[in-house]
């Protein structure tokens, strides 16, 4: 009789673990890719070649999802040139349990890879209503001023929320979204970063940035404050671009990023999610090297990855 009700009294604080574990909000990485995605457009070199004919190894342009299931919302972050397939990605993901149309999409930059999906959202397609569009203020002029975004404005397909630089905005009574400006190539917006706070989590989401000792901030620092980073990964190492300038396209190589914490302690090191690959990086196809990057306690984002 004792040894039963200890076997049901283990099995109902499991099941309480579980829904309180179930309960908590968290990330799922819809896209891992650069800017042009993978395959990338041209290339027939042994990087991409594999995936022109093999569609399980294409991957999707860099996108999250932040989800909760206590309110059954979720949120968007980049709005690429894959989101018609994101969106029914993160349906599959999640079973079908959320609305199809986030409750708002965060932007941090007017590169191709981050925006040109809200295109979908237009009359052509979608036709959505008052989707909210977080930005910082030159990404959110960018959109409002520039057809054939200035339409989506326009016609309230979306509905634009400037967001203040190092301000909180609160998405539900746990939940919140601050941006940070980094620098980058900023031709038509500026370029942010973004920390989501979930209450229990803290996630860092920095996908684009010129090289770290530009910012006015430390990566290490920034990385300590939060619970995963999610950083820019395009590059693996000097060199992957043949024929062209690599200082013309400035990011922090992996290489250098994994030097700048080879002193940090082994929890930090975890914190640090590699994210947004060029198809020339090695991270996103070659299974060695991505061994090698996890033996050095640094971790290598996978499409549909739940953080």
């Amino acid at each position: 009789m004792r040894r039963h009700f200890y076997t049901i009294w283990l099995l109902f604080t499991s099941f309480l673990l579980h829904a309180q574990k179930a309960d908590k909000p968290y990330i799922l990485v819809l896209g891992i890719a650069q800017d042009g995605g993978y395959p990338h457009i041209g290339c027939q070199r042994q990087c991409c070649a594999r995936a022109w004919t093999n569609d399980s190894l294409k991957r999707w342009v860099v996108s999250l999802a932040l989800v909760d299931p206590v309110s059954y919302k979720w949120w968007l972050f980049e709005a690429t040139p894959d989101i018609k397939e994101q969106l029914h990605y993160f349906q599959s993901l999640t079973q079908g349990a959320y609305n199809f149309t986030p409750e708002g999409i965060f932007v941090t930059h007017a590169h191709i890879g981050h925006y040109t999906g809200l295109m979908q959202l237009g009359k052509e397609a979608m036709s959505t209503h008052s989707v909210p569009v977080y930005a910082l203020p030159r990404m959110s002029s960018f959109l409002e001023t520039n057809g054939p975004w200035s339409q989506l404005v326009r016609l309230k397909n979306v509905v634009l929320h400037t967001m203040r630089p190092d301000s909180a905005v609160s998405l539900t009574d746990k939940i919140s979204v601050t941006a940070f400006a980094v620098p980058h190539r900023d031709e038509y917006s500026e370029t942010a970063g973004f920390q989501v706070n979930t209450g229990n989590k803290k996630y860092l989401f920095i996908p684009d940035i010129n090289k770290w000792e530009l910012w006015d901030r430390k990566i290490t620092d920034e990385v300590k404050k939060v619970d995963v980073a999610l950083v820019d990964a395009t590059f693996y190492a000097e060199g992957e671009l043949p024929g062209r300038n690599i200082a013309s396209v400035p990011h922090p190589f992996v290489t250098e990023t994994m030097e700048l914490f080879k002193n940090e302690s082994t929890e930090t090191k975890y914190k640090v999610h590699f994210i947004h690959f060029n198809h020339s990086n090695p991270l996103m196809w070659n299974r060695e090297k991505q061994k090698e990057v996890k033996k050095n306690d640094f971790h290598v984002c996978t499409q549909g990855e739940k953080i």
